[in-house]
């Protein structure tokens, strides 16, 4: 099965090449990466020229005898019109029926694509999900709080999917409308559309979380007016946003040692606080994160 692969890049000079490499890299049996589209999206930095030397550099002297084009390929947005802008540029440059999409501050695991990509033989598949894995220290608070959102994302969708970060659905749509939470968007117009949506835990693609409490609440708020919005214009509410699941997997999950004891109530509130805040700027002061500011201490390189 071939696939096109779409990561999107707004600055992201530190991460962009070994995000490239482990795409490049991965092991493949029964799927095969046709193309990567990079689409950066107003970068002032070098992740334009250094995606560009890998455009340059694959395909490799001994593959050129099979392809006439490079994998690679550079989609550049002179301004950052939102991410769904550069979402739709791929999906018109895009010429396989099964899309992977991926943001350029994760790196996938070695055999991520295979896993998502895998489902897609069954017709009635439409998108695919893998499991987000912090790498922040969970000795740390924002880490443990990091960690255990996450977490909790993974027991919810194990019952109730829900896709981010890195997913691949099929080519059965041909834009998607402006509103922040792209894959959500996506996995509605999926969904509605009579395809079923599968969470892939052993397709793992890593991340990482803020580091600072006010990077932590840019994210959270973004999240949940994006949220909003979603269910504001389509009516479709996504497992992770039922507060009262979420809070009766804390509890189950809860473990009484110090750590636990000391972060978890913190971690409440803040989430509480970030929900309250995205509720505020969506409601009160009608912003819709179409284009947001990013959390800049998330993104540095993940290793």
């Amino acid at each position: 099965m071939k696939c096109s692969i779409g990561v999107f890049a707004y600055n992201e000079e530190k991460n962009i090449g070994s995000l490239l490499d482990a795409l490049l890299n991965q092991e493949l049996n029964q799927v095969e990466i046709d193309e990567i589209f990079v689409v950066a999206s107003g970068c002032t930095d070098k992740t334009v020229s250094f995606a560009q030397e890998f455009e340059k550099k694959d395909p490799t002297p001994e593959q050129i005898q099979h392809r006439a084009d490079p994998r690679v390929k550079v989609l550049v947005q002179e301004k950052r019109e939102g991410k769904y802008s550069a979402i739709n540029l791929f999906l018109k440059n895009a010429k396989n029926e099964i899309l992977v999409m991926e943001s350029g501050d994760t790196i996938p695991d070695k055999n991520a694509v295979e896993r998502l990509v895998f489902p897609f033989s069954d017709s009635k598949t439409g998108m695919t999900g893998a499991k987000p894995v912090p790498i922040d220290n969970p000795n740390t608070f924002l880490g443990f709080t990091t960690n255990l959102l996450w977490d909790l994302h993974h027991q919810i969708c194990l019952e109730n999917p829900k896709m981010g970060e890195m997913v691949a659905f099929r080519k059965v749509i041909s834009e998607i409308p402006p509103i922040a939470m792209d894959e959500a968007t996506i996995e509605y117009l999926i969904k509605d559309k009579g395809y079923k949506v599968i969470y892939v835990p052993e397709a793992i693609v890593y991340n990482k979380g803020p580091e600072t409490i006010s990077d932590f609440l840019k994210q959270r708020r973004r999240n949940f007016a994006g949220h909003l919005h979603l269910k504001e214009k389509f009516g479709y509410e996504v497992s992770t946003l039922n507060p009262f699941k979420v809070f009766s997997l804390i509890l189950k999950n809860f473990k009484l040692d110090l750590r636990h004891l000391l972060f978890t109530p913190f971690s409440i509130f803040l989430e509480g606080l970030g929900r309250f805040l995205g509720w505020w700027d969506y409601r009160i002061k009608k912003k819709d994160y179409v284009i947001w500011d990013l959390a800049s201490t998330a993104r540095k390189v993940i290793k």
